[in-house]
């Protein structure tokens, strides 16, 4: 059975997409969280990951990092990580790849954190064009291939690798379309993502350089998490 390293579920945004995708898809596995202790690359994650970051899949003798990686090594035995049809699953890996590398603007001045919502101090013109691509890159999806998942009726790879903007979007009250709102809505109502949220929002410790990072960018106007 595949074991999936991951940090907390409050702030790792990585962690998500495999562990969701897993859960979502009901493929069997087995979850080791490690917390943050400071950053995102620590000793305690070089025990099972070569990088010294998470997410981290072991699978017998192999290890497979990076988020991108795990994913496509898990859709060698379970076909049903990317959408059936070539176009759509075409599509749905041009979509994920570009979540995967791109977005800069959004992971750094939007960094997850599940259990608060924040008033942004600013938005910078490099952050609504993220959106403004985020929102593009969603409606696009939904309209050629019909939702309610980005790359049709099933949940795939596509949904699991946005699924963090999903909680950044809740997070900071971003704008985006109705039709991207109602696939947000759509995703939240998840079983797995629900879990991971309702995890997360139990999480009772704090990582200094998260909670410096959130403060840094603006008003903490809610914080839901355990105390």
């Amino acid at each position: 059975m595949y074991q999936l390293y991951i940090a907390n579920k409050n702030y790792s945004s990585w962690s998500l997409r495999p562990w969701l995708l897993l859960r979502a898809l009901a493929i069997p596995f087995n979850q080791t969280l490690v917390p943050f202790s400071s950053g995102i690359r620590q000793s305690a994650f070089k025990v099972f990951s070569p990088t010294g970051k998470v997410p981290c899949l072991v699978d017998g003798a192999r290890t497979i990092w990076d988020s991108l990686a795990i994913v496509e090594y898990v859709a060698e035995d379970h076909p049903q990580v990317w959408p059936a049809d070539r176009q759509a699953r075409a599509w749905a890996r041009c979509a994920a790849a570009e979540m995967h590398s791109g977005f800069g603007a959004l992971r750094s001045q939007c960094p997850m954190n599940c259990g608060v919502r924040i008033k942004l101090a600013a938005v910078s013109d490099e952050l609504r064009q993220d959106i403004a691509r985020l929102d593009e890159l969603w409606q696009q999806g939904l309209t050629r291939f019909g939702g309610p998942f980005l790359a049709g009726a099933r949940f795939s790879a596509a949904d699991a690798f946005f699924a963090p903007v999903v909680f950044r979007l809740q997070t900071y009250g971003l704008p985006v379309s109705a039709a991207s709102q109602a696939w947000c809505q759509n995703m939240l109502s998840l079983p797995a993502l629900k879990q991971w949220y309702a995890d997360a929002l139990a999480e009772e410790w704090r990582e200094t350089q998260h909670e410096a990072e959130t403060a840094d960018i603006g008003e903490v106007i809610s914080d839901l998490r355990a105390s």
